[in-house]
């Protein structure tokens, strides 16, 4: 065979591997999203996440459920972060999901690399789900990664609460409609930061039996570098994971993270300065 021949037949063979392996990263782009689910406890011990006699979790449950019924996802639950939350297992992952609390025996170097590298630059997900704003409440990285951290829960998991919905068209919280009235404990919080997130939900303060004078974010998204951060304080009871419409919010999250449906990032701090005011004047209102 000539030079010339074996010069074009290695530049075919060149193209084809080429196309081949194009082909093969956009099938796995497109096929199904991988979330490791972490509800793991260093603190307090919810009901929604605690496995009995060796069963999934009611929040795993779900979890694995719409993963199956939608085809849009795998997940992978785990409550072990020593073993599954490291640098090598990220990797196998799109997004990661947290119910949590308190600090967890996660690596230093781990943590960093989650913040730095796995999110930041190569543009991940992270969905925090009630209590996660808990966990390393007191470590800078993450509350400013997840944008604050808890501050107590004024009103417990008994309170009927009404929430208002800012954005009803947006993917993570279309399923709500503009409001919605129902049962769960209301987080409230500390290090937060207006000026990064764009704030979805609110406490309705005044159709709330419960006045502060502050204003109490419900759901919230912001970007993180290159990747993408939502957060939402509803799920202490058992009985909003198993509630359509909660799932329905977290799936439109996922969507949202992967670019499957488009939603605005952008932060909108006069939206939170305008709660804020609302929430004292009915506070003082119903303090006369």
């Amino acid at each position: 065979m000539s030079i010339t021949r074996r010069s074009c037949l290695m530049l075919v063979l060149a193209s084809m591997l080429s196309t081949f392996c194009l082909e093969q990263q956009v099938h796995a782009k497109d096929g199904p999203v991988r979330i490791l689910f972490v509800t793991q406890s260093a603190g307090f011990r919810h009901g929604s996440v605690t496995r009995k006699e060796g069963n999934l979790s009611v929040s795993e449950r779900v979890m694995t459920e719409l993963a199956i019924s939608t085809n849009e996802f795998r997940v992978d639950c785990t409550q072990d972060v020593t073993k599954d939350f490291t640098k090598e297992k990220l990797e196998h992952y799109d997004i990661v999901m947290f119910y949590t609390t308190g600090k967890l025996p996660i690596a230093e170097k781990d943590l960093d690399y989650f913040f730095n590298d796995w999110l930041k630059k190569k543009g991940h997900g992270f969905i925090g789900t009630h209590s996660a704003a808990d966990t390393f409440k007191d470590y800078e990285p993450y509350w400013d990664m997840i944008g604050g951290s808890f501050n107590g829960h004024p009103w417990g998991s008994n309170s009927t609460v009404t929430i208002t919905n800012h954005e009803p068209n947006h993917p993570i919280v279309k399923a709500w409609g503009e409001e919605i009235t129902l049962k769960d404990e209301i987080y409230q919080f500390k290090n937060w930061q207006p000026e990064k997130v764009r704030v979805l939900m609110s406490l309705n303060m005044e159709k709330t039996s419960l006045k502060k004078p502050y204003h109490i974010p419900i759901c919230w998204c912001k970007s993180y570098g290159q990747g993408k951060v939502f957060h939402m304080s509803l799920g202490h009871r058992e009985d909003i994971w198993t509630n359509e419409t909660y799932q329905k919010s977290i799936l439109g999250g996922i969507r949202w993270i992967v670019g499957k449906e488009k939603g605005n990032s952008e932060p909108n701090p006069d939206l939170s300065e305008a709660q804020e005011a609302l929430a004292k004047r009915v506070f003082d209102a119903s303090q006369k």
